[in-house]
């Protein structure tokens, strides 16, 4: 029988080698090891025909000893409570790379959004804030978008967050659209922030940005984004893929046009077509001939069982745990490096907490002030972690765990236990 992945189980296996590298006792870390709370929640919604349909529904709030809980929201028909327990860990690890004020949370639907109509997915929405409502809150828990999750979404959340404070509250979440208190640069940090690192990782292993082949899986907003900068920074985009599969050209592919193409509801590269493309799967993406790999789609896609096939030199990990542990061994032992998604993918919530910001304060900043601060930001936290994994001689994922650890066991001491 084929093992079964637990996202959870992942986490908890990276987090204990990066504790033993540091020399940590069980008690510095042992809180981190579960949730500060986990919500479950029974989400019932009228649907267009008038019936009822009961949705399952999550948040759950990792730690908070840096600060109010952070994290986005899910709707995805493979929701689960392992995997929104993972993403929330994640996000504590993520939040204490990038050193900013806050702790980790993830929130999640059991559902398909593409089969609910708008009133549908509206009235979902408000239902499942009323639920979470009392453990959210601007200096508490923070949502923002993820898979399937959009600023209108956010502002459907904020809209009832504020009727039921009976007063406006932007700030109870980030990833809204501008005229709602979002910010500038919001929508493409996430794909930013991993463009920022692939050129600072090229850099660092002696690589030229010229003529190095990128394959991306992914085409939503995090891996178009990311496909979109690094082909204007100079880097040859040969493979990209959506649901409905994948295309490749070796010589690489036209992003611009693409964008045009994807921009259209409803296309998918399945349907895409330009002169001396190939139609792969998202499979043969990940063991497609290129320099850098992106997966920016789901977890446990770099698995024991293809991890060997990778023929790229370097993985920039644009979705969340993307990668299995036994994978990772694999990538180790054959000299690929990978810059593993809690600091990759960082440049989202980076922005996020710059949205936080600006709510708070009342103020809107340009975009030119937005990606500056998030490529100070990206660039001191790749920095530190490198620094990590080469002075403790790991892997880049290990040294991203011992910066967050260290962080956090710090501020954990720091604050004691309260008895």
């Amino acid at each position: 029988m084929d093992k079964v992945y637990n996202p959870y189980q992942n986490m908890l296996n990276v987090l204990e080698g990066a504790a033993q590298k540091l020399e940590l006792d069980q008690s510095d870390y042992e809180e981190l090891k579960y949730p500060e709370r986990e919500l479950k929640v029974s989400v019932p919604v009228q649907m267009d025909d008038g019936s009822i349909r009961v949705f399952e529904g999550f948040r759950v709030q990792h730690s908070s000893s840096r600060g109010p809980c952070k994290g986005g929201i899910r709707y995805h028909q493979n929701v689960d409570e392992s995997e929104v327990k993972a993403l929330a860990a994640w996000m504590s690890i993520k939040c204490a790379i990038a050193d900013i004020p806050y702790g980790g949370a993830k929130g999640g639907i059991c559902v398909d959004p593409a089969t609910l109509s708008r009133g549908e997915l509206e009235r979902l929405t408000r239902r499942y804030t009323a639920m979470i409502a009392p453990i959210i809150g601007m200096d508490r828990d923070i949502p923002a978008p993820d898979v399937n999750t959009n600023g209108e979404i956010m502002g459907w959340i904020m809209d009832t967050y504020s009727a039921l404070q009976g007063r406006y509250t932007p700030g109870v979440v980030t990833g809204k659209p501008l005229e709602l208190g979002g910010s500038l640069g919001r929508p493409e940090a996430t794909g930013r922030g991993v463009m920022i690192c692939a050129k600072e990782a090229v850099k660092r292993k002696g690589m030229q940005i010229e003529g190095s082949k990128v394959a991306v899986q992914g085409a939503g907003n995090v891996g178009f984004t990311a496909a979109q900068l690094m082909a204007e920074e100079g880097f040859t985009i040969v493979a990209l893929s959506d649901v409905s599969g994948g295309i490749y050209k070796a010589n690489g592919l036209n992003i611009a046009q693409i964008g045009q193409y994807l921009s259209q509801k409803g296309n998918l590269l399945k349907e895409y077509h330009e002169e001396g493309i190939s139609y792969i799967s998202n499979e043969e993406l990940l063991t497609c001939e290129c320099d850098i790999l992106v997966p920016a789609a789901l977890e446990n896609q770099i698995t024991a069982e293809n991890a060997s096939q990778i023929q790229a030199k370097l993985i920039i990990e644009g979705a969340n745990g993307p990668t299995t542990n036994e994978a990772d061994d694999i990538l180790e032992q054959r000299g690929i490096t990978v810059v593993p998604d809690v600091l990759a993918n960082g440049g989202g919530v980076i922005v996020s907490y710059f949205e936080w910001v600006q709510n708070r304060e009342m103020l809107a900043w340009d975009l030119q002030t937005v990606n500056q601060k998030l490529h100070d930001k990206m660039m001191l936290a790749f920095d530190h972690v490198w620094q990590m994994a080469e002075s403790k001689k790991s892997s880049l994922r290990q040294g991203a765990y011992m910066v967050a650890l260290q962080r956090l066991v710090a501020a954990r001491k720091l604050r004691g236990t309260f008895l």
